[in-house]
């Protein structure tokens, strides 16, 4: 193990694979996770409230590399502040971050890079929103300007639902302070990708796409939620497309932030769907995602530290990025009563049994360890994480994994990384 140090701000799935895919460098780091949880094999560091309080935990670790991973602390402006400490960090400046913080900025920086995306209007009072709806629907994107932890997002072809989704946006203060404001977008039809680049400001290296699932149960039924799997690769593979989707989206972001003041330099994550136009932006993101990231760091071969430290100081590194041929499926295990508020009685285990199945790993988020057993404390618990030579293989396996789980109050979907629906309408939220 090399003397350099590395701080994982983070305390779910996304964060322990992070942490994980950096202690698998070939010349691996030491690794602290702040806050993390009871789940993860790392050190752990403890913050108190607020952004001041967690820059000044992340500097106490002493860390050669900061790496962000939930997407509040950067729209807090966490990165500025370590920066600011000469710490290198790993994730952009807030000013950046607006890219995912506000929907109505997002779709401002697309219109002016040319980048294409779905006709989108932005409302922030009640009555002329309502009067908008019949312009653009049945059905209807509606969308919370703001960060909403997944759950922003409606789609609906129903009007009284339309209508009091907004109402609770634009009067109710479901979301509090985060969105006062709605867009109400244009339906697409199509394919979804998931797509993540590394940037350095000026240029950009594309990880495998993936396919995330957003909605709650089988079929893409129910609710939206934060992620109930992935896989990856899916699609945009061919290299050749990878760089036209380089060239035609991210690139061209890179360079209106620039022109704005606001270099991008961390994750930039593009939720797109393939229609029979093109391929059209849903969404851009300013950090790894989540469930995405589960599947698609296992695919990445080479020193991930010094990918991600390079574009952190606006030298990207592309040599350090390479890709094997292989997949990877994740399958998210949450309380069953997801997205709503967790019972707190649910209870997983069999993890270790899970782990036996070749290629089977357990990533976790929201748990307490009670034991041999982990208590549910949120909405998503674990991912169980499954690599082969293809998709089929890989999709066995961590289905195999979930078989052996135990415990009470925790479901999954079943058909994540199944065969792919001529008409794919998920969202990203």
């Amino acid at each position: 193990m090399s003397g350099r140090r590395v701080v994982v701000v983070g305390a779910g799935g996304r964060e322990h694979a992070l942490a994980r895919r950096l202690a698998a460098d070939p010349d691996p780091a030491q690794i602290v996770v702040i806050p993390g949880n009871d789940g993860m094999e790392f050190e752990r560091g403890e913050a108190g409230d607020g952004v001041d309080a967690l820059a000044a935990a992340c500097a106490g670790a002493s860390p050669d590399l900061v790496v962000v991973g939930p997407e509040q602390p950067l729209a807090d402006g966490l990165v500025d502040r370590l920066e600011q400490r000469g710490i290198v960090a790993f994730g952009p400046r807030q000013a950046a971050a607006r890219i995912e913080a506000s929907k109505s900025f997002a779709k401002d920086v697309m219109r002016e890079a040319g980048v294409p995306t779905a006709e989108a209007e932005t409302f922030e009072r009640l009555a002329p929103a309502r009067e908008a709806l019949p312009r653009f629907g049945p059905p209807w994107v509606l969308k919370a300007d703001g960060l909403a932890a997944g759950k922003g997002v409606r789609i609906t072809s129903e009007r009284a639902e339309a209508d009091a989704f907004l109402a609770e946006c634009l009067e109710q203060g479901r979301f509090g302070a985060v969105a006062p404001r709605v867009l109400i977008e244009r339906w697409l039809e199509g394919e979804e990708r998931s797509v993540m680049a590394v940037c350095d400001g000026e240029r950009a290296a594309l990880l495998p796409a993936a396919r995330d699932y957003k909605r709650a149960l089988d079929g893409d039924a129910g609710p939206n939620t934060g992620g109930m799997g992935a896989y990856a690769p899916a699609g945009a593979e061919d290299a050749g497309e990878a760089r036209a989707l380089r060239d035609a989206v991210v690139l061209p972001v890179l360079r209106t932030l620039a022109r704005r003041g606001a270099p991008f330099r961390g994750v930039l994550y593009a939720g797109l769907m393939r229609t029979a136009a093109g391929w059209r932006v849903l969404e851009f993101n300013a950090r790894f995602g989540d469930p995405e990231t589960e599947v698609v760091l296992p695919l990445v071969e080479g020193s991930l530290y010094d990918l991600l430290q390079s574009a952190a100081r606006g030298r990207l590194d592309r040599e350090r990025l390479s890709a094997p041929a292989a997949a990877a499926v994740a399958v998210a295990i949450v309380d069953e009563r997801y997205p709503d508020a967790p019972s707190g009685e649910a209870m997983l285990g069999g993890v270790a049994e899970a782990e036996a199945v070749p290629g089977v790993r357990v990533l976790f988020a929201a748990v307490r360890r009670e034991g041999d057993h982990y208590r549910i404390t949120g909405g998503r618990a674990a991912y169980v994480c499954a690599i082969a030579g293809s998709r089929e293989e890989a999709r066995a396996r961590a289905y195999a994994g979930v078989s052996r789980l135990t415990g009470r109050g925790w479901r999954c979907r079943h058909d994540v990384a199944g065969t792919p629906r001529a008409v794919d309408a998920a969202r990203a939220g």
